[in-house]
C-alpha cells in the first residue's frame, strides 16, 4: 500500500527507529578513525594494516549496498533491517574483544556487511512511509541524524578512549545498535516490491572484486611504489573486473545496476553529490583526528572537541536546506554548499599550527557548506526513480556514496603520503616512504625514531596543506558539474527489461 502525503499512523515511530540506527552507523565510522592511533600502538600494527581498519568497513559496506537494496525490495525491508542491526550488534561486541589487528580488520569487513543491510533496507522502508514534502523532511531528518553521529562520534570516542581505552568505542556502538534493534522490532511494518528484481550475484561478485583490488593497490602503492609489478597487477585486475562487471550488467535479465540510467544527466548529477561531499568532508573525518592526535599531540578528547567544528553543522544545516527548497532549487543549493566548502578547505590550508580559533573557523565553514547538499541528496536520490524501485535507488545512491568514501580515503592517504615524503630528507627512498606512511597514520612516535619530530611535523603540515588545496579545487569542479546536471528536469525511470537478455 502506498503512503500518502499525510503518512500513515505510526510512520513517525518508524522514522525514529530508523534514525536511531542511522546514529550508530556514522559513529562506528568516526569512532574507528579516532581509535586508529591507539589500536596501532596496542598491536604494533603496520600502516597498511591500520588503513584497513576503515577501508575494510567501507569496502564491504559500499560493495553490498546495491545488493542489499534489491534484497530488501524482494524479501522485505523490515526483515533485512532487523537482520542487519542484529549482525551489527554482535560484530561490534566481537570487535571489542579482538585479539589482534588481523582479526579486527576482518571483523570490520563483516561489520560493513551488516551496515549495508541495515542502511539500504532502512532507507527503502522510509521511502514507503512518506510522500511529497513529508518525504523531503523525513530524509532531511535522517541526514541530520547521520550528522549527529558524525558530529559527536569523535568527541564521544575520545572521551571513551581516555576513560576506558579504545575497546570501549566498539562496546558503545554495540549498545546503541542493540537499542535500535529493540525499538525497531515492534514498530516497523513489513513492505516489499511485488515486482522486485532477483539478486544479481555475478554483478555483486565482480563489483566487489573490482573494489577490493583497486583499494588494495592504492593502499599498498606508497609502500611498494606505483611502478611495482604488484601494484600494476592489482590495477590491471581492477580494470578487468570493472569491464566484466559492465558486461555482466549489460547482459543480465535483472541487473542490480541499470546502466541505462547513466544516459540521464540528472541521475548522474545526484551520484556526483556524495563524491563531492566525501572529498570535501568525509576524508577529513579520518585525516584530522590522525593529525590532531598522532602528529600535533592532542589528547583524544581534545581532538574530538575540535572535530565538533567540522561536524556540528550537520545537526541543523540539512534541516535548513530542506526548508530553503521552497524558494531555491535543490541543485542550486547543493552547488552553493560545495562552493562554501571549497572556500573552507582553502582557508584551512592557510592556517598555521597554534591558531585554534582560525582552525575551528575554517572547519566550521567546511561543515556548513557540506551540510547543504548533505540534507538534500538522499531525497534527490529517491526522487529520480519511480517509488516502487526505492530499494534499488537507495542502493545505487548509497553505493556511490560509500564506495566514493572508501576509494577517496585510500587515494587521499596515498597522496598525502607522497606529499609528505617529498618534504622529508632521509637516508634512502624506502626510509622516506615508511616514515611518511607512519606519519599519515598518526604514528609519529615510531617515525620520530629516525628524524627529529619538529622536522617531521613541518613536512607533514606542508603536505597536508597542499592536499587541502587540491581538495578545494576538486570541490569547485564538482560544484560546477552538479549545478549543470541538476538543472535538468527529467526523471530517469528504471527499465523493466534490459537491452540484451542473458542466455537461459
Amino acid at each position: 500500500m502506498n503512503a500518502t502525503t499525510e503518512s500513515a499512523p505510526g510512520s513517525y515511530a518508524i522514522l525514529a527507529a530508523i534514525c536511531l540506527a542511522a546514529l550508530v552507523l556514522p559513529m562506528s565510522f568516526t569512532g574507528g578513525a579516532v581509535a586508529t592511533p591507539f589500536i596501532g600502538e596496542a598491536f604494533a600494527a603496520h600502516p597498511a594494516q591500520l588503513a584497513w581498519i576503515t577501508n575494510a568497513f567501507m569496502l564491504s559496506f559500499g560493495s553490498l549496498l546495491m545488493a542489499a537494496g534489491t534484497l530488501a525490495d524482494r524479501y522485505g525491508r523490515k526483515r533485512l533491517f532487523l537482520s542487519g542491526m542484529l549482525l551489527f550488534t554482535l560484530v561490534s561486541l566481537l570487535l571489542a574483544v579482538a585479539p589482534g589487528i588481523v582479526w579486527l580488520d576482518i571483523l570490520r569487513g563483516v561489520q560493513g556487511v551488516a551496515a549495508a543491510t541495515a542502511l539500504a533496507s532502512g532507507c527503502a522502508a522510509l521511502a514507503q512511509e512518506f510522500d511529497g514534502h513529508a518525504r523531503t523532511r523525513a530524509f532531511s531528518l535522517l541526514g541530520s541524524t547521520f550528522g549527529a553521529g558524525l558530529a559527536f562520534g569523535p568527541l564521544v570516542s575520545g572521551l571513551l578512549i581516555e576513560q576506558w581505552g579504545w575497546r570501549a568505542v566498539f562496546l558503545t556502538t554495540a549498545l546503541l545498535a542493540g537499542l535500535s534493534l529493540l525499538f525497531a522490532a515492534p514498530k516497523m511494518r513489513e513492505s516489499r516490491d511485488p515486482q522486485a528484481l532477483r539478486l544479481d550475484l555475478a554483478g555483486v561478485l565482480t563489483f566487489s572484486a573490482m573494489l577490493v583490488t583497486l583499494t588494495t593497490a592504492v593502499i599498498l602503492a606508497p609502500e611498494h611504489g606505483w611502478a611495482s609489478s604488484t601494484i600494476h597487477a592489482l590495477l590491471a585486475s581492477a580494470a578487468v573486473f570493472l569491464l566484466v562487471f559492465i558486461l555482466v550488467e549489460h547482459r543480465a535479465s535483472q541487473p542490480m545496476l541499470a546502466l541505462e540510467l547513466f544516459r540521464f544527466p540528472r541521475f548522474i548529477g545526484v551520484q556526483l553529490l556524495p563524491i563531492g561531499t566525501c572529498y570535501c568532508y568525509i576524508v577529513l573525518i579520518v585525516l584530522l583526528p590522525l593529525r590532531f592526535i598522532g602528529v600535533e599531540g592532542a589528547s583524544a578528547f581534545d581532538a574530538g572537541l575540535m572535530m565538533l567544528a567540522l561536524s556540528a553543522p550537520m545537526l541543523v544545516v540539512p534541516i535548513i536546506a530542506a526548508s530553503l527548497t521552497r524558494w531555491l532549487s535543490a541543485g542550486l543549493l547543493c552547488a552553493i554548499g560545495l562552493l562554501i566548502a571549497a572556500a573552507g578547505l582553502y582557508g584551512l590550508s592557510l592556517v598555521n599550527v597554534g591558531h585554534p580559533v582560525q582552525t575551528v573557523a575554517a572547519m566550521l565553514v567546511i561543515g556548513i557548506g557540506t551540510g547543504l547538499p548533505w540534507g538534500l541528496m538522499d531525497g534527490l536520490a529517491i526522487s529520480v526513480v519511480p517509488k516502487e524501485r526505492a530499494g534499488m535507488a537507495a542502493g545505487i545512491f548509497n553505493t556511490t556514496r560509500v564506495v566514493s568514501e572508501g576509494v577517496a580515503l585510500a587515494i587521499t592517504l596515498a597522496v598525502l603520503s607522497a606529499l609528505v615524503a617529498r618534504h622529508l630528507q632521509a637516508g634512502t627512498a624506502q626510509d622516506v616512504s615508511v616514515i611518511a606512511q607512519q606519519l599519515v597514520m598518526g604514528d609519529a612516535r615510531h617515525a620520530s625514531a629516525t628524524l627529529p619530530l619538529a622536522g617531521l611535523r613541518t613536512a607533514y603540515l606542508a603536505g597536508f596543506n597542499t592536499l587541502l588545496q587540491g581538495l578545494a579545487g576538486l570541490t569547485l569542479l564538482t560544484a560546477a558539474v552538479v549545478s549543470a546536471f541538476l538543472s535538468r528536469r527529467e526523471v530517469a525511470p528504471i527499465p523493466t527489461a534490459p537491452a540484451v537478455e542473458s542466455p537461459s
